[in-house]
């Protein structure tokens, strides 16, 4: 089988390659790069994995990329990634993330190739859902333009399933973290202050945004497994939660981070981390995926964490600067 993750050399694409070549020594993986990738994702790409350069916005280096690979299944992950940012350049978002999309679909389909596409969108999406933990029939009620874009994506991989019978299955993915996860993310951002007291690099202070809010936190390579899973038995045209169906708030993930580390330190809210139109609290059901694919979320929050504080220390120690 022929497999292409675009985004590769990001945070799930390098779990998700390396998780697809030890589990088949033999499979075959292609990567789509951005061209201004980051020089340290390039150089975590495992080297069996065949590396093209493309760019969403580029339709031209899609085409490339597509010829290239011939894939019988599309893990389509290459996005602009965070809420916070996309506050800040909104256009951009769209473009990455709903133009790119199309861009992909259309070539796939002018090129006549039949693969199974298997979308990253994001329960951001659903907004201030009703009810928690929430399922796949929750209308999308985007708050951010992040969450717009995803949305966006969401409808346009259910519209290409439903207009052009394009096998497209839609992830939506929950709060996920682990090693190897950047900064600007809120466990990463948390474990890196901690290592960085630890190593007497800063004060005990931690800087911090609103801790009050509720999330649902699933392990990165539980993460891998569902997008393996999905591709492998989920229904042509589904959308499924990816979720560990358990609430946690931010502070008690910051509690169990400072735990772990048996760090004691002050806490002080950063304005410039605070959102604009903030989710409360959010949880999910993973109830579908489960019945399609018998995948459940197997690691703890507690060693999630745990090896997420582990992997900013050897970071930190090599003198890292900056998340994967």
């Amino acid at each position: 089988m022929r497999t292409l993750i675009t985004g590769a050399a990001g945070f799930v694409g390098l779990h998700l390659a390396r998780y697809l070549l030890e589990s088949d020594p033999d499979a075959e993986v292609w990567g789509m790069v951005w061209p201004g990738a980051g020089r340290e994702g390039l150089a975590n790409l495992p080297p069996t994995m065949h590396v093209e350069d493309g760019e969403l916005r580029d339709a031209a280096s899609l085409g490339r990329v597509l010829r290239a690979a011939r894939p019988d299944v599309v893990f389509h992950l290459a996005a602009a990634s965070t809420v916070a940012s996309s506050w800040a350049a909104p256009t951009e978002a769209m473009e990455v993330n709903a133009v790119g999309q199309i861009n992909l679909l259309e070539g796939i389909r002018k090129l006549g190739l039949a693969p199974r596409v298997v979308v990253a969108c994001s329960a951001e999406a659903y907004g201030r859902a009703a009810h928690c933990p929430v399922s796949e029939d929750a209308p999308l009620a985007p708050l951010s333009p992040y969450a717009v874009s995803k949305a966006a994506q969401d409808l346009i991989a259910a519209q290409y399933h439903a207009a052009y019978g394009l096998d497209t299955i839609r992830l939506r993915l929950f709060n996920h973290t682990g090693p190897g996860r950047p900064e600007r993310f809120v466990a990463s951002s948390f474990a890196r202050q901690i290592a960085e007291i630890e190593r007497g690099a800063r004060p005990p202070l931690l800087r911090v945004g609103n801790l009050d809010v509720v999330r649902d936190f699933t392990d990165v390579r539980d993460v891998v497994r569902a997008y393996r899973l999905a591709a492998e038995r989920g229904r042509p045209g589904a959308v499924y939660n990816v979720c560990s169906g358990a609430k946690v708030s931010v502070r008690e993930l910051l509690g169990t981070l400072l735990e772990v580390a048996g760090v004691e330190a002050e806490v002080e809210v950063d304005p410039e981390l605070l959102r604009p139109a903030e989710i409360p609290a959010v949880w999910g059901d993973h109830g579908r995926l489960t019945a399609d694919t018998g995948w459940r979320p197997a690691i703890p929050l507690e060693r999630t964490l745990a090896d997420l504080l582990a992997w900013w220390r050897r970071r930190l120690g090599e003198g890292g600067t900056c998340g994967a």
